[in-house]
């Protein structure tokens, strides 16, 4: 029986369908929305360029683990006491609405999983055995510059069943209101950043790629065609990664 039957045979698919976004799929309701095309260059120091047109990226669910207080959570090294390969993020944040400038002053949250699959703010259930609900490790909030541009010292994430590699974002204008909700997917090859690192056991990532889930399969990033989600990735396994990534809203 798959799991989503399962849970509407006991009566809980109601409360709990929305919530499987991070173990076998997300909400079905989190619709691909795309408007207009152009191009958008984006160098790894994080600047950009615009031909004035852009698409508006993919909204996404938050999940079953979204940052329960965003706003204590100003910062820009998120990693706590975490362990893994060092990857430095990089996000632009345009405005589709004034010509894809660059969006300075919005506020931009990030949260994504441990090398071993776990979140932080969750655990002690069927979902996520492992407790963590005192720590808030991998959860970091930053504020746009006058290029849109945020900076954000992780991990390399690791993975679990149902998804692929990703990243949690969410999108807020300056005073708060939320703009976009998406989600950041990895490149994938047999040279790709995410097999390099699923193969460094010294670093303490043990699962290797046996059933990991591609982005052609995740329920998230299957239907992203254009590759709109999919960041740009660099570096080694010994010098750790750098990840740059445009989003566009409409602001």
């Amino acid at each position: 029986m798959e799991r989503k039957q399962f849970l509407k045979s006991l009566g809980l698919s109601g409360l709990l369908l929305p919530l499987l976004a991070c173990s076998d799929g997300e909400d079905p309701t989190a619709s691909t929305t795309t408007t207009t095309t152009g191009t958008t260059t984006t160098t790894t120091s994080g600047s950009t360029t615009t031909s004035g047109t852009c698409t508006v990226s993919p909204t996404e669910t938050e999940g079953p683990f979204p940052t329960k207080d965003p706003s204590s959570l100003v910062k820009a090294d998120i990693r706590s006491d975490r362990t893994g390969i060092t990857l430095d993020v990089k996000i632009t944040i345009q405005n589709k609405n004034n010509s894809c400038a660059a969006l300075e002053g919005a506020i931009v949250d990030i949260w994504h999983c441990d090398k071993d699959g776990n979140y932080s703010e969750y655990g002690g259930t069927g979902m996520q055995s492992t407790n963590y609900t005192s720590v808030h490790f991998l959860r970091g909030r930053q504020t746009t510059n006058s290029n849109g541009l945020v900076g954000f010292t992780t991990i390399f994430p690791g993975w679990y069943t149902g998804r692929a590699t990703h990243i949690h974002v969410h999108v807020y204008n300056s005073s708060g209101k939320s703009l976009l909700v998406t989600q950041i997917a990895f490149p994938e090859g047999t040279d790709s950043a995410v097999v390099q690192v699923n193969a460094a056991t010294n670093s303490g990532y043990t699962k290797g790629m046996s059933g990991y889930t591609y982005n052609k399969s995740d329920n998230v990033f299957s239907d992203d065609t254009a590759g709109i989600e999919i960041a740009t990735v660099t570096g080694s396994v010994s010098a750790g990664y750098a990840l740059v990534h445009t989003i566009a809203v409409s602001a």
